[in-house]
């Protein structure tokens, strides 16, 4: 792809405006029917992010299926299911993303199926979410599927979850009504160790405490949904010393080469023959110019002498940012490898314990052979045990031998190369992986590391991993 002077000049001036942290990535979760597009078109509509063509398409169509009431006509849940199935069965069947800013903040959302047979489009809309919205009906409380999503929620270490109390208007806001409901609520959060869940009532349909502060719940003294979205934190935050919470991972996707249709930056065009870049999104952490690296397989290391970006050479780079760094040292680096701060590398394994949310018919058992993805690298693997699955009733783990669809369990996995791999609570982006069906192709389950296995030798070393058998 060719930039013209107009789109690079662009891109030039978004980079020096765009304040630090202001995009906020958020994922709806909940049941059937608790309400989760009708509260996402609601959020998009008050916050003044609807085109005025989009939104007299919605209202025709919701004048046409008879749609009434207090929202003024207009059927939100059709800003964003979009596919035709959706729109007939009345259901989220896929993840539906969607864009729009505040004075505040920049949002991108992800408005997750309910159905339990879609929480694998759960799982992947959570996976990189700043925060969840769980909403629950207030008439039905805390179900099963409640259970299953916060479960998710609290696996994937989730920064913050808020609870949406919807319909709180079907209940005519009656205040005991609530607080019996944000009582479950809490006591589930409790016990899958979520901290700080934050509890809203909502109206969706009627627009109650999503964007203002609603006046007909006077007993709730606490902001509106959009306050909260404005305002808390996130993943890929600086702290007070200008510095990355999380230490530097850019996974390799692309070696940029002459030959190829590649866009360098205008003082690189001289020198265009001897470019060499590692191209990729930076998972976690920043880098700088003249700060140095590793890189694994290898063990090799070099200085960044360049970052590139749409053309635009950069001086520091942020996740999750897409970029291309130049190093000083001609290393043999392909896709697959993994570029990280020196010294900063986890020991390199071929063994590990994993929880995995098991997305696919087939069931999971013991000696399985698949194909495990993290980030860009794809390696053979064995499932050498299964060890336990999740109680959604207790909340508990329960013994078990193998893993059914939507089961989330434990599990011992073997792999057929040493990696660098580090437990998801260190490193949300590095710390989670794939399961890979070898004959299909087909998405097995999402995995988080929750240990490594026994180191093979350091990290940050010499030498290549060793290729074994699984």
């Amino acid at each position: 792809m060719t930039l013209t002077t107009d789109t690079q000049t662009s891109i030039e001036n978004d980079i020096v405006a765009a304040p630090e942290g202001t995009l906020f990535r958020f994922a709806t979760a909940g049941s059937v029917d608790d309400g989760k597009s009708t509260l996402v078109g609601r959020l998009l509509h008050d916050s003044k992010a609807i085109l005025a063509d989009q939104l007299e398409a919605v209202t025709r169509t919701s004048t046409e299926r008879g749609f009434g009431g207090e929202s003024g006509g207009i059927d939100f849940a059709l800003l964003t299911d979009g596919l035709r199935a959706e729109r007939e069965q009345g259901i989220t069947i896929d993840v539906a993303y969607r864009y729009f800013a505040t004075p505040a903040r920049s949002f991108i959302l992800a408005d997750c199926p309910g159905h339990v047979q879609y929480t694998r489009n759960m799982v992947t809309g959570a996976t990189t979410a700043d925060a969840v919205i769980m909403l629950i009906d207030a008439r039905k409380g805390v179900l099963e599927q409640t259970r299953r999503h916060l479960s998710v929620v609290a696996l994937l270490r989730v920064p913050h979850v808020i609870v949406a109390v919807n319909k709180i208007d079907l209940l005519d806001y009656d205040e005991a009504a609530y607080r019996e409901v944000e009582a479950s609520v809490r006591l589930v959060t409790a016990e899958l160790g979520i901290a700080d869940a934050l509890v809203i009532p909502v109206s969706a349909l009627v627009g109650d405490n999503v964007v203002d502060r609603s006046e007909r719940t006077p007993w709730y003294a606490g902001p509106s949904l959009l306050e909260l979205l404005e305002t808390l934190t996130v993943i890929d935050d600086l702290d007070e010393r200008g510095q990355a919470t999380e230490a530097f991972r850019l996974p390799v996707q692309l070696v940029l080469r002459p030959q190829g249709a590649v866009v360098v930056a205008p003082e690189l065009k001289d020198s265009y023959r001897d470019y060499r870049a590692y191209a990729g999104q930076v998972a976690s952490g920043s880098i700088k110019v003249g700060d140095s690296v590793s890189v694994e397989p290898g063990g090799g290391t070099s200085t960044v002498t360049g970052i590139d970006f749409a053309g635009v050479a950069l001086d520091e780079a942020f996740a999750p940012q897409s970029i291309a760094l130049r190093l000083a040292d001609d290393l043999d680096i392909a896709r697959g490898a993994v570029i990280a701060a020196v010294g900063t590398l986890p020991p390199i394994t071929r063994t590990l314990e994993a929880d995995l949310f098991w997305l696919d018919p087939r069931p999971l058992a013991p000696g399985a052979r698949v194909l495990v993805k993290f980030g860009t690298t794809v390696v053979q693997a064995l499932v050498s045990a299964v060890t336990g699955r999740l109680d959604l009733t207790t909340l508990g783990v329960e013994p078990a031998t193998s893993l059914a669809i939507n089961d989330i369990g434990q599990a011992s996995i073997r792999l057929s190369r040493d990696l660098p791999v580090e437990p998801y609570t260190h490193n949300r982006r590095s710390g989670a992986f794939l399961v890979i069906h070898p004959q299909d192709g087909a998405t097995l389950a999402a995995g988080i590391v929750t240990a490594p296995g026994e180191p093979t030798r350091a990290g940050d070393g010499s030498g290549a991993g060793s290729e074994v058998s699984p």
